[in-house]
């Protein structure tokens, strides 16, 4: 690792009115399965259902998603906790690929929530069919007598997720039994990438997110990684793939893709100062949805010199069709500033 990642990033560097990471964004094979465990399981709240969201004749899935042009997509909402949105999609792709990243593989994540109760919501988790508890790590905190567990584990379609929370070793013993699982906000998204000291450069310069220090040596035998401020509320922690592991990242159709979308005020002024930095590719202007649920939510995905593809967009909260239809809502981002 070189000394980026302890570089904060310059005064002007990021995404022109930026305010937050807006929403993740996850291909699953089976988006209402996918919908029912973060709304039933992890106490999400569904704001939209939208698509299929395709092109029968033209190139506009290869020109603005970056998938096969015949391929298609259904899209849902899901707040999770009070300031995450996931975007979840199911794909269908002449060239799709079925098998998701690895943890060696380039492109692999894991999405941390913080939870209130972890020993109750750990139990819940127990009782859902096909999930495997991958990890339960409990490690000291600085408060004396607290401690913080991490429990990592699959879901059925194969994404690797995890909890963590505050754990109390007197706690009473019925702390453990199923509870309703109270999600407080992202904890992080791990992501893997084939060069962390280009990918930590990218983050810190064009995206304008700023390094935080380790808070505990890493395990022997693990990849290098470095945690890094997405904004105000979010963080990622970007982590060397390993050396056995494939180095082409899903794309957005296959399983296991994904992307990061960041809200700004001016998507036009985004896209203009994203194409001027080496290896970003806007993909074509910026366009405004005209009819669905989110008509009027402009946005662009643009490709990046790391592999990864990401979005900006301006979503009108507030003032979107979905909102006449359910009491849900998404997280809004423009109650907050980037810095």
């Amino acid at each position: 690792m070189q000394t980026a990642a302890l570089v904060r990033p310059p005064d002007q560097a990021g995404i022109p009115a930026v305010r937050r990471v807006d929403h993740f964004a996850f291909t699953v094979p089976d988006l209402p399965a996918a919908v029912a465990f973060f709304t039933e399981v992890l106490g999400g709240e569904l704001c939209y259902v939208e698509g299929p969201v395709e092109d029968s004749e033209g190139d506009w899935m290869t020109r603005k998603l970056g998938v096969h042009p015949r391929a298609s997509a259904k899209v849902a909402l899901v707040r999770v906790g009070p300031s995450t949105n996931v975007e979840l999609f199911e794909y269908t792709a002449p060239d799709q690929r079925t098998r998701p990243p690895g943890r060696s593989d380039t492109g692999w994540t894991l999405l941390s929530f913080r939870v209130d109760g972890i020993a109750r919501a750990v139990a819940r988790l127990r009782e859902h069919p096909g999930l495997s508890i991958e990890s339960d790590v409990t490690t000291p905190t600085v408060r004396p007598g607290r401690s913080l567990r991490r429990v990592g584990f699959r879901t059925p379609w194969g994404q690797d997720l995890q909890l963590c929370g505050d754990f109390d070793p007197f706690a009473p013993a019925d702390a453990g039994e199923p509870g309703p699982v109270v999600v407080l906000g992202a904890e992080r998204l791990a992501l893997a990438v084939a060069d962390l000291d280009a990918a930590v450069g990218f983050f810190i310069s064009v995206i304008g997110a700023t390094p935080l220090p380790p808070r505990r040596p890493l395990p022997p035998g693990a990849q290098p990684r470095v945690t890094l401020r997405l904004g105000p509320t979010d963080r990622i922690e970007l982590r060397q793939a390993g050396p056995e592991g494939s180095t082409a990242p899903p794309r957005n159709s296959d399983a296991g893709g994904h992307h990061i979308a960041f809200h700004t005020d001016d998507v036009d002024a985004a896209a203009r100062h994203l194409a001027a930095q080496p290896g970003v590719h806007v993909m074509g202007a910026p366009e405004t949805i005209a009819s669905g649920p989110i008509a009027g939510n402009r946005w662009v995905y643009f490709g990046t010199p790391i592999g990864l593809q990401m979005e900006v967009l301006c979503m009108p909260d507030g003032r979107l069709p979905y909102e006449r239809e359910t009491a849900a809502r998404r997280a809004v981002s423009r109650d907050h500033t980037w810095r």
